[in-house]
């Protein structure tokens, strides 16, 4: 009997190995579940972050595995995702990328409104303090240009004073020490230079008063000798009591019988000048 077990045993041992090895290889060929597979994808992309990713996994998970209970817990879970990216880019001052987040928030739990209320209102707030700021700064800017407007207005005021001084002082210089009381200075005449009838002053908008000085000596001649009515053409009213001020004490200077007729043209688009017209 003994020797019977012993011969038998090798062929029992040789048939449970073979079974073990069939079994294996059924075990081996057994597919891996595809939303298995899936699921892990959505695992990792949410673990790195990757929330773009993740949701475009979640609906396509939606579609081929509707009804499955472990949507609406990664559905929560992504949601959340957002919220928190939603909440760092609100401390970072980053508006845009925060309602951003919010809005995959609310498309993930659309039946859970109150799962986004903190951080909505969170970005109300922030958007309204930011359109404060604008506002404020707005303010700040229209004050300072009105403050800088004012400044020139007044150093206009005070150089057209200092220009009415100026001609002043020069017309009642015209009458010469030695001269009898009563009587008028004799002014040297001189041979009258040909009529340049338009005169242009760039210099006017470089604020360059000593060429314009220079300039509207040569002019004031012309006036005298040609008497010529003058239009000034400037590009802002402030410049035309400047301009006539200083030409006025030039003509004053050289004859201060002589009426300047003067008018005024603003053209904001033209380079200042000057048009003498001869009124004979």
């Amino acid at each position: 009997m003994k020797l019977f077990a012993t011969r038998c045993l090798p062929v029992v041992a040789f048939s449970l190995l073979l079974a073990a090895c069939q079994t294996a290889q059924q075990v081996a060929e057994v597919p891996t579940d595809d939303l298995v597979s899936s699921f892990r994808h959505l695992d990792q992309d949410l673990s790195d972050g990757k929330l773009t990713e993740a949701e475009a996994q979640l609906k396509g998970l939606e579609e081929r595995a509707a009804g499955d209970t472990r949507l609406e817990q990664y559905q929560r879970q992504l949601a959340d995702a957002w919220l928190k990216r939603g909440q760092d880019a609100l401390q970072q001052g980053d508006l845009d990328n925060a309602t951003k987040a919010l809005s995959h928030a609310r498309g993930l739990m659309p039946q859970a409104p109150a799962l986004t209320t903190g951080l909505d209102g969170a970005i109300d707030q922030a958007r309204e303090a930011a359109e404060a700021r604008a506002e404020q700064a707005r303010r700040a800017a229209e004050a300072a240009a009105a403050k800088e407007n004012a400044a020139r207005l007044e150093q206009a005021r005070q150089l057209r004073e200092a220009a009415e001084r100026q001609a002043a002082a020069i017309q009642a210089q015209t009458v010469l020490p030695n001269a009898p009381q009563g009587e008028k200075p004799v002014v040297q005449a001189s041979t009258p230079r040909t009529l340049k009838p338009l005169v242009e002053l760039p210099m006017l908008d470089r604020d360059d008063n000593e060429n314009l000085r220079r300039l509207l000596d040569d002019v004031a001649a012309d006036i005298v000798a040609h008497d010529c009515a003058v239009q000034i053409q400037v590009r802002e009213a402030k410049d035309y009591p400047w301009v006539a001020a200083l030409l006025s004490a030039r003509v004053k200077k050289l004859d201060p019988g002589f009426k300047t007729q003067y008018s005024q043209a603003l053209n904001p688009d033209q380079v200042p000048r000057l048009v003498l017209s001869p009124r004979h």
